[in-house]
């Protein structure tokens, strides 16, 4: 077989080795290998390419930033800032109809800016924001879903794990890829929002028909200071300190780390065991992902050595396809692949057969990031594999609530997703206005 043949089987084989169970880095490092070995008929050279891409992710420097900003996202949910952000925007929006809702997607959208996990994010609210809304007779599909479609803020809003691997895939800088997804995910943000408010009035059988407005009194202004300020100074250290320039990405992690350790010991919710479980944790996550980026590096190399990104490149050129026909097609395996792949294995099998093509069109591969973290993060809303809503049901652990019910619930918010996607396809700026 020729090396184009080998190449498209391989990622054939890395998918269908996925969607049997097998782990990912794994799955990426023995199918890359023994490509390799195939196409070259050397088992040395398959063993070289390997010892490249190890040594390449070992000692890259920005690599530092995926444990400091994992140790502060831990530490920040060791501190229960996640019930402070909630607390002090449910007293804001409390006279507003379907209030929790907004409250709910302003409090994700805050910890997505602090913590950068959409299933830490999914996690906390749906211990905090689904019995809440249950209470004021909010429609169980919709308390579910809009946990579930807000929790992907976490993996567009920096810090974010997903922007870090794209970062590290497309050999592009971590500050401008987690500056590029500021403006779309507020944008976002402010969509869920607006949605809600539509929604309450031109759909209320969705959010709920018979809604509770809070009738308790405002928090007071010097408990809502009291809660909100360790979040803000976090927001102003990491962002505003790359923003302005003052902080690399890894000097904003340390920084970062540093006041959530801080404030946790202030705070006095975390003992000397729960701190040694947040290293140990943080270790594993690393390490998970340091092979993640290693086997990917090792993956493209071998997609190089075949020549697959250029022959897809030449292939879609001959179809003479516009700019948004092409994006289609990227958009639509990505949704497919969503359906059956977690985000950072679409995010390591996509992006190097696509970059090349990206590339000759002259277009900006901070944007292109953003566009396929978000494409990728619309699998966390589907079925069969949309792992946010997983994690929702696993952790609500409600008979009265099923999986379909999450599925259902999340259904909106990942056709909202799907308009952002759009919007930032058809106008680039967005992505890279501040950079």
């Amino acid at each position: 077989m020729d090396p184009i043949t080998i190449g498209a089987l391989s990622v054939a084989a890395i998918v269908i080795f996925v969607y049997l169970g097998l782990y990912i880095p794994i799955a990426l490092g023995l199918v890359s290998f023994v490509s390799i070995w195939i196409m070259s008929g050397k088992s040395i050279l398959a063993f070289n390419f390997l010892k490249v891409a190890v040594g390449d992710g070992v000692t890259e420097y920005n690599f530092a930033t995926i444990p400091l900003f994992t140790l502060m996202g831990l530490l920040v949910s060791k501190a229960g800032l996640g019930r402070d952000i909630y607390d002090v925007l449910n007293s804001a929006f409390r006279k507003v109809l379907a209030g929790i809702g907004m409250a709910t997607v302003g409090a994700n959208a805050v910890f997505a800016a602090i913590t950068g996990s959409s299933i830490a994010s999914a996690s906390v609210f749906t211990k905090i924001s689904i019995p809440e809304m249950l209470r004021y007779n909010y429609n169980k599909r919709f308390a579910v879903g809009v946990v579930a479609g807000s929790s992907v803020l976490g993996m567009i809003i920096p810090p974010s794990a997903m922007l870090i691997i794209y970062s590290f895939v497309s050999e592009q800088s971590v500050g401008d890829m987690f500056l590029a997804g500021i403006v779309p995910g507020l944008l976002l943000t402010a969509v869920y929002v607006a949605a809600i408010y539509v929604m309450a009035r031109v759909w209320p059988s969705y959010i709920g028909e018979n809604i509770r407005v809070d009738e308790q009194p405002p928090m007071p202004r010097r408990e809502m200071v009291r809660k909100a300020w360790p979040i803000a100074a976090l927001i102003f250290l990491v962002l505003g300190g790359i923003y302005t320039g003052w902080l690399t990405p890894v000097e904003a992690g340390a920084a970062g780390a540093s006041l959530a350790l801080f404030i946790a010991l202030i705070r006095q919710s975390m003992s000397w065991a729960d701190f040694w479980e947040t290293l140990v944790e943080t270790g594993h996550i690393t390490a998970a992902i340091l092979l993640l980026i290693t086997m990917a590096s090792f993956y493209s190399r071998m997609l190089g050595y075949a020549g697959l990104p250029n022959q897809l490149d030449a292939l879609l050129q001959t179809w003479d396809l516009t700019f948004f026909q092409i994006m289609m097609i990227y958009v639509v395996l990505m949704l497919v692949l969503g359906t059956l792949l977690d985000t950072s294995s679409i995010i390591l099998i996509v992006v190097p057969l696509f970059i090349t093509l990206i590339e000759g069109m002259g277009l900006s591969l901070v944007w292109f990031g953003i566009i396929t973290v978000i494409g990728a993060e619309i699998g966390l809303l589907t079925p069969p594999l949309g792992i946010s809503c997983f994690v929702i049901k696993g952790t609500l652990n409600d008979p009265n609530i099923t999986l379909k019910d999450v599925f259902m619930g999340a259904l909106p918010f990942a056709f909202l997703m799907l308009l952002v996607l759009i919007v930032l396809i058809r106008f680039p700026i967005l992505s890279t206005a501040i950079l």
